[in-house]
């Protein structure tokens, strides 16, 4: 009985091997050359470490949304794409009319200055 788990083993083995490796190579052989541009926040826009009380950028939570919002449309294209044939034509007018609307509000955003950051 415990045979049949054995392949499985073997499988979890490597893979932890080739993560440790990787891991190992890329510290001992990546270049450290660290500065303060690297080292800057770049995913919120302000240091990490200080008050919690800061004002907050709205745009980066517009930015987020939209990008929510855009990863949700391609989880939606891939099952349709696969199941295009059988559904028929009718599927493909929905989905140019709901791409439509996306298109819509993406350019909206894209006019009124969302995705431009200063």
């Amino acid at each position: 009985m415990l045979m049949h788990y054995f392949p499985v083993l073997i499988f979890l083995v490597i893979a932890i091997a080739v993560g440790v490796i990787a891991l190992t190579v890329g510290m001992v052989v990546g270049p450290r050359k660290p500065n303060s541009l690297k080292n800057s926040p770049y995913e919120c826009g302000f240091p990490a470490f200080e008050d919690a009380r800061l004002p907050f950028d709205v745009r980066y939570y517009l930015v987020a949304i939209l990008f929510i919002v855009f990863d949700l449309e391609t989880a939606f294209l891939f099952p349709w794409a696969v199941a295009l044939r059988p559904v028929g034509l009718g599927a493909l007018w929905v989905m140019l009319i709901f791409l439509g609307i996306l298109g819509v509000g993406f350019f909206y955003e894209w006019r009124r200055g969302a995705l431009e950051w200063e």
